[in-house]
């Protein structure tokens, strides 16, 4: 069951700052977003969806990184409905001099209305993008914005973005917030269903990134359904790298943290160094994941390589014979999270995924410079766990140029040198074609036989992928599968990586359904993850769903993905009684059996290997029939994440871990 993450501190007293209809600036209307709401959520599906909680809360962050709110409440209601709440000023209830209705109207109907477009509104905010609360109201079946101004409770209803009536008053308030309920609008979104772990792990990262501020989110739902969980972080970013650090051996005690303003831009950066290979650095700006860095990522990268070289060479550590340490030998082991707060932030595209301020980057690297130095310099035990660590990078980055370039040499990636395992497609084109990485010669012979061979790839790899969390580039290089994987993709790896050169339209991982398969699947993410992370984002990696079960009756042949969906075909289209089914199948049937119930015939698939390549094409492969996950970077994530518990070298969260989840293991092979 959850805990509450809470702090007995209290929050700083809230900072009075005038705000009222004149900091409201109107840009336009809002008729265009339900036509196209792709171009303003990204897409109607779980994303989409979601980013409407997003739009709310952000309007609340931007309140509290005024100094004008510190609590936050988000309900998940019954009926699809969400609530959020903040106790900051509240919106603004007055007639608008330019639309002459009131100013709550204006922001809840116009688009580009709010103020964070005016002067003495928000000093920062994350919008400026056009998305905000009236996207949500606009996509929303219906919406209720309460404001608790001047004494008095306010309120207007909207359908699909327009108003009921005019906003007025409903009663007497002894504080100022707001309280914006909506319910998104099933002729928009193609899924409906609020995903809880998603959202807290959102609202979680939102509270690390803004410090002194309670984010509670509660599922009402259904009744004892989910405990509240209450985020509250005094230590900012610290707390967060410490958060994304808790499965990791960490290579020296303190953290690094700076929390400094120059230029009117605020600068946090929080790092530790972690006795692994891998780097994880996360940037904000205004509270905007920047997925693609920016400016203040480069002016980070730049002040830890130059900061590092010089207290190196200022302690004889770094030899004049051995060259200067690069911004990748900085980096290895490093988890870094940067976030910065300006006035007007420049967004390089409609996601907000790069920071394009130039005048963020030297602020960002001379306060860096500066406090890191006097960091290194007052933790000189510190200093010398990063600096030794570095040292080492810088060796294995030299060995490993050296096992690159003889793996990876000129032309190898050019179809002159690929795997002797790899089956390649006929067509040369990567746009429609398909790669499917899968476990072992049985599963690569019955999907080589059952493939289209036209677009369709094949490279079967044999028994485990090299666990990653304990292997340098070199060493990755020298394992003949991974070798193998790196030649057929065609990309290179590292810094010689080109996405441009991506051989395959989609790369398929297509492992079985059991406990082993589950374990390559994670390991092959992670390498994904950690070394071809272009591959993710830019949506090319997928993850095959072969059934579970094939279900026979005389000619009639069904395939169950899941143990719900056979018995729902024993049920519906044999008339197979649930009980019976799942009863006898369940104590003596074992996978790669057959069972026989009431005429029905049941075979539990151990492994694609057991599939002629006929049922492995109709099932899995054929484009027109089967089922693909898009892997995101989020699914990624979290795969890494539960690798690093249980492949790395701390014990005490691996044994965490599997204490807690052991009761949910099914079919576990022994």
């Amino acid at each position: 069951m959850p805990k509450k993450q809470t702090s007995k501190k209290t929050a700083k007293p809230k900072k009075k700052v005038d705000y009222g209809a004149d900091q409201i600036t109107v840009l336009e209307g809002l008729d265009p977003v339900r036509k196209r709401p792709g171009m303003y959520i990204g897409n109607t599906a779980k994303e989409g969806l979601h980013h409407l909680i997003w739009e709310v809360v952000d309007n609340a962050i931007d309140e509290a990184m005024a100094g004008r709110c510190d609590r936050i409440i988000v309900r998940l209601l019954p009926d699809g409905m969400v609530s959020v709440e903040d106790n900051g000023a509240g919106i603004p209830v007055e007639k608008h001099k330019v639309t002459k209705v009131s100013a709550l109207e204006t922001v809840m109907t116009k688009l580009h209305a709010g103020g964070k477009f005016g002067q003495g509104g928000y000093k920062v905010s994350g919008g400026l993008h056009g998305v905000g609360v009236s996207v949500v109201n606009a996509l929303s079946e219906y919406m209720k914005a309460e404001v608790k101004r001047e004494g008095k409770l306010w309120r207007q209803e909207y359908v699909r973005g327009k108003p009921k009536y005019k906003v007025k008053a409903v009663g007497k308030a002894k504080d100022t917030g707001t309280i914006v309920t909506f319910k998104p609008d099933p002729e928009i979104f193609t899924v409906l269903d609020f995903d809880w772990r998603y959202i807290l792990d959102h609202l979680r990262q939102q509270a690390y990134l803004t410090k002194g501020v309670k984010i509670t989110v509660v599922d009402e739902r259904e009744p004892d359904w989910k405990l509240p969980y209450t985020f509250y972080f005094e230590g900012g970013i610290a707390s967060y790298v410490r958060h994304l650090n808790r499965a990791k051996q960490a290579r020296h005690p303190n953290v690094f943290y700076v929390d400094k303003s120059l230029d009117d831009i605020q600068v946090e950066v929080a790092l530790q160094y972690v006795e692994e290979y891998n780097e994880t650095t996360i940037s904000f700006a205004n509270n905007i994941y920047t997925v693609e860095g920016g400016m203040h990522l480069q002016g980070f990268k730049t002040a830890l390589t130059r900061t590092l070289n010089k207290y190196a060479r200022d302690k004889g550590l770094l030899k004049e014979k051995d060259g200067n340490l690069t911004s990748d030998d900085v980096r290895e082991g490093l988890t870094a999270v940067v976030s910065v707060k300006l006035k007007e932030p420049q967004f390089e595209g409609q996601t907000k995924a790069k920071l394009g301020n130039a005048e963020v980057r030297p602020v960002v690297d001379s306060i860096i410079s500066k406090y890191f130095l006097t960091f290194l310099e007052e933790h000189p035990r510190d200093a010398e766990a990063i600096i030794s660590k570095c040292l080492l990078a810088q060796q294995a980055r030299k060995a490993a140029r050296v096992a690159r370039e003889s793996v990876l040499r000129k032309g190898a990636l050019d179809g002159l040198t690929l795997p002797g395992k790899l089956a390649d497609c006929s067509t040369r084109s990567a746009e429609g074609t398909e790669l499917f990485i899968v476990e072992g010669d049985s599963a690569g012979g019955s999907a080589k036989q059952g493939r289209d061979r036209e677009f369709q790839a094949i490279l079967p790899l044999r028994g485990k992928i090299l666990n990653v969390e304990k292997a340098r580039l070199d060493k990755m290089l020298a394992n003949n599968e991974i070798k193998s994987l790196v030649i057929a993709l065609g990309t290179n790896i590292g810094e010689k990586f080109n996405i441009d050169d991506l051989r395959y339209g989609k790369i398929i991982i297509m492992t079985d359904a059991d406990v082993d398969g589950a374990h390559i699947r994670t390991l092959l993410l992670t390498i994904f993850y950690r070394y071809f992370p272009e591959i993710i984002a830019r949506g090319h990696l997928y993850i095959a769903q072969p059934p579970l079960y094939k279900i026979q009756k005389g000619k009639v042949v069904k395939y169950a993905y899941s143990d719900e969906e056979k018995e729902k075909i024993l049920r519906e289209d044999f008339g197979v009684k649930q009980e019976q089914g799942r009863g006898e199948l369940a104590e003596g049937g074992s996978e790669g059996e057959e069972r026989t119930i009431s005429g029905v015939t049941i075979q539990r698939y151990k492994g694609l290997g057991e599939m002629n390549p006929e049922q492995l094409w109709e099932t899995t492969m054929n484009p027109s029939s089967r089922v693909l996950l898009r892997v995101t970077v989020e699914d990624a994530a979290r795969a890494d994440e539960v690798f690093s518990i249980l492949m790395g070298s701390d014990v005490l969260p691996r044994k965490k871990f599997i204490s807690t989840h052991a009761k949910a293991v099914k079919n576990l092979d022994v």
